[in-house]
């Protein structure tokens, strides 16, 4: 009995470790990078500058992830970026617009463009790589007459704070209590998250990790949560769009892991057939997916033009690409039906860190670019293998 115990101990763990497999490699490129920069990586400083520099590309990942999830992709992303950057710009530097007014205008800009594509994708059927790629060039073209190669600039800080800015910081010592408080509550919510999942998975006598592996996963995930709020308390405080983005990660992962449009985006990208004549409205569940990466494109609009400072013709090239190879490092499957929002935050920080640590070490751009190839292409290759030795 002891014997079969220890089995099922190292089974569920191997679970545990497969599914958990890019944030092993994101924890071991952290370190790789840290002892190369000589502890440059995990400076405080240097964290925060991370956060800022790849804000707009996990918004992006976790907008895109829901479209990959459903077997497809989005490539006019980039596009809607700059057409909503473009507007603000118009908005607010030109027709002195206010900012509170301007922001909601700049969502339903976005939530149009992914409805407009949309609309072909679901009730046309067009075949979604067509589509946005079509959408690529109308938003792109839209933004260039928009701007005729102008660059829009200054915003005002209000405007600007939103992805550059700090939240107030309030220290007892050297503590950052705002900071460590934040961190207590993400911790709690994302245990909360954790523990409601596992009994989920209890009631349907679906298989789950050993007690004790989850505890132990449970208090390192806590550790790492508040030790990071500390770390960054000790630089200027939060980004304030940290606090964005965890907002948004924690609504998506809740919405993709518990509710039942969760599961029907599921089982319409692994079997779309199969859900239709299940009852589920695939349809439906397409234009939300579209209509919904449009709006997470504004978002990540108001973050990049405030980071910036700027709206220019150019912005958002190849963004579609960085969001894309986020989701299939952090786990997501070409074919479809699989994928997790905290999974596509792994791969965006998997790229950001190797852009920062590389940047850092001064290797050019060029290789730069083959490495985070050879990186996509092995995460790809991990996933179509993995599912062989399944079969």
């Amino acid at each position: 009995m002891r014997r079969d115990i220890i089995k099922r101990l190292r089974g569920d763990t191997k679970i545990d470790l497969r599914q958990q497999s890019m944030l092993i490699a994101l924890i071991a490129i952290s370190v790789l990078f840290q002892i190369l920069t000589g502890g440059i990586i995990f400076k405080s400083v240097n964290v925060s500058k991370l956060i800022m520099q790849n804000s707009y590309v996990l918004i992006l990942a976790v907008g895109m992830l829901p479209c990959i999830i459903t077997g497809n992709v989005d490539l006019s992303v980039g596009s809607v970026l700059a057409l909503v950057s473009a507007i603000s710009g118009k908005m607010i530097v030109e027709w002195n617009l206010p900012v509170a007014i301007t922001i909601p205008v700049l969502l339903l800009i976005g939530i149009a463009c992914g409805a407009f594509q949309a609309y072909w994708i679901a009730y046309t059927r067009l075949p979604a790589f067509i589509v946005t790629l079509a959408g690529q060039l109308i938003f792109r073209g839209l933004t260039m007459t928009l701007l005729e190669g102008r660059t829009l600039a200054p915003f005002p800080e209000s405007f600007s704070w939103i992805s550059a800015g700090f939240l107030p910081q309030y220290k007892i010592g050297n503590v950052d209590v705002i900071a460590v408080g934040l961190g207590v509550i993400c911790s709690i919510i994302l245990v909360m998250i954790q523990v409601h999942s596992r009994m989920k998975s209890a009631k349907y006598h679906a298989k789950r990790s050993h007690t004790g592996f989850f505890v132990a996963k449970m208090a390192v995930l806590v550790f790492i949560t508040i030790f990071f709020t500390y770390w960054l308390g000790t630089y200027n405080g939060l980004p304030s769009v940290l606090i964005l983005m965890v907002v948004l990660i924690i609504i998506y992962q809740f919405i993709t892991s518990n509710t039942v449009l969760g599961r029907r985006l599921y089982a319409l990208g692994g079997n779309e057939t199969a859900a239709k004549l299940s009852g589920v409205n695939t349809n439906g569940i397409l234009f939300l997916t579209y209509a919904n990466m449009g709006l997470m494109s504004a978002v990540a609009a108001i973050v990049f033009t405030g980071r910036l400072n700027a709206a220019t013709p150019t912005a958002g090239v190849s963004f579609e690409l960085d969001a894309i190879a986020a989701c299939y490092i952090g786990g997501a499957s070409a074919t479809g039906g699989v994928g997790t929002v905290i999974g596509a935050v792994i791969g965006g920080l998997v790229m950001g860190i190797l852009n920062n640590g590389m940047s850092i070490l001064g290797i050019g751009s060029d290789w730069q670019q083959t490495i985070k190839g050879c990186v996509l292409l092995a995460a790809v290759a991990f996933d179509v293998l993995s599912k062989k030795n399944k079969k």
